[in-house]
């Protein structure tokens, strides 16, 4: 079975695709940004996958590649299309070449136009296809800068896409409107840019005339993805907070163990955010916790010491994860949750305070 998530960045409105082989794991990512590499390890994380590569379908003009940032922190192999003139990948991409991922893949289609090193990727099964910023939903990527050709273009979709089967789901890189999948059968009836009777002169004619201004990202995102998404050295590291062995999750929030915590409880702030009926029940307390139940937290924040990290607790970690969320809001910093709770505290056998009763 495939495992399928379409994703969003919303600042430059740029969707990552996450596409995986449930049989074996092996997972590769289209598109990903720098500033949600986060989010994404998270997500390949906690579906227990293997990122083979990331694949970007261009030179990005509006936001840098997570592609250099996830190799690594995940080991994975970056791709991208020979035509391109990136430096610093593992793999170059022609036309018809394949990225395998377990017993799946991608087939790569060059389709120039926006710029002369774009490439669209099918699934093995012409169900689905990705065309980064060749052909958009009822629109097409520009084709005013960067090599850009939209004689070159308006081949590419109608001899690299439009030959796909009519039901054949489509995906693009952006969306600037929150639309998020269309068809080729849609495309080829009701794209005003060159779909139904439009020719390759009409095409032309309508892309001269856009006056788009240029991406306000194009001066850092152009040398940044030239070499793959490296980055400057003093965010190489994204401000992984350093105070304590800490996971990211899917929801966005921070987590730590009931290890550390048990070893470091003089060193944090523990706010337990239960109510006082719980608080003093049968699951007890941990030692050095403080009380503030989650509907005071917002307005009782500030009785809490900036200077020191907190780690939130409830019964179960849910309260807790919202807690932390309230105290980012409220300027904290050094926030996490305590996975599982307060019944993985007690499950795992750590100290407690006032059990039973």
């Amino acid at each position: 079975m495939l495992i399928f998530r379409q994703l969003i960045d919303q600042q430059s409105s740029t969707y990552t695709y996450l596409l995986a082989d449930s049989a074996t794991g092996a997972a590769v990512l289209v598109d990903p940004v720098f500033e949600q590499v986060r989010r994404d390890t998270a997500l390949i994380e906690e579906l227990g996958l293997r990122l083979l590569y990331t694949i970007d379908t261009h030179v990005h003009a509006d936001h840098v590649t997570g592609a250099w940032m996830l190799a690594h922190r995940m080991g994975s192999q970056i791709a991208i299309s020979a035509a391109s003139g990136a430096e610093g990948a593992h793999r170059y991409l022609n036309d018809g070449d394949r990225c395998e991922f377990g017993t799946r893949y991608l087939v790569v289609r060059a389709t120039p136009g926006h710029t002369n090193g774009c490439i669209s990727l099918v699934l093995d099964d012409e169900t689905m296809a990705f065309t980064g910023d060749c052909l958009l939903i009822r629109g097409t990527g520009r084709t005013d800068f960067q090599h850009g050709d939209p004689r070159a273009m308006f081949r590419s979709v109608h001899q690299q896409i439009f030959s796909l089967p009519l039901t054949c789901l489509l995906y693009p890189a952006h969306d600037y409107r929150g639309l998020t999948v269309t068809s080729v059968g849609e495309e080829r009836d009701f794209n005003p840019r060159l779909g139904g009777q439009l020719c390759e002169d009409d095409f032309a004619g309508y892309m001269a005339n856009l006056l788009l201004p240029h991406p306000k990202q194009i001066d850092v995102a152009v040398p940044a993805n030239l070499k793959c998404g490296v980055p400057p050295s003093d965010v190489a590291q994204m401000a992984q907070p350093d105070w304590a062995p800490l996971t990211y999750t899917f929801a966005g929030i921070w987590e730590t163990n009931p290890q550390w915590l048990e070893d470091n409880l003089r060193s944090v702030q523990i706010v337990d955010v239960r109510e006082p009926d719980e608080f003093d029940g049968p699951l007890g307390r941990i030692p050095e916790a403080r009380l503030i139940s989650l509907g005071e937290l917002a307005k009782r924040a500030r009785e809490l010491a900036p200077e020191r990290p907190i780690v939130t607790v409830c019964r179960a970690g849910g309260r807790s994860a919202q807690a932390t969320v309230i105290l980012r809001q409220s300027g904290f910093d050094a926030v996490a949750n305590l996975a599982g709770g307060m019944l993985r505290w007690r499950a795992e056998g750590r100290v407690v305070e006032n059990a039973g009763l």
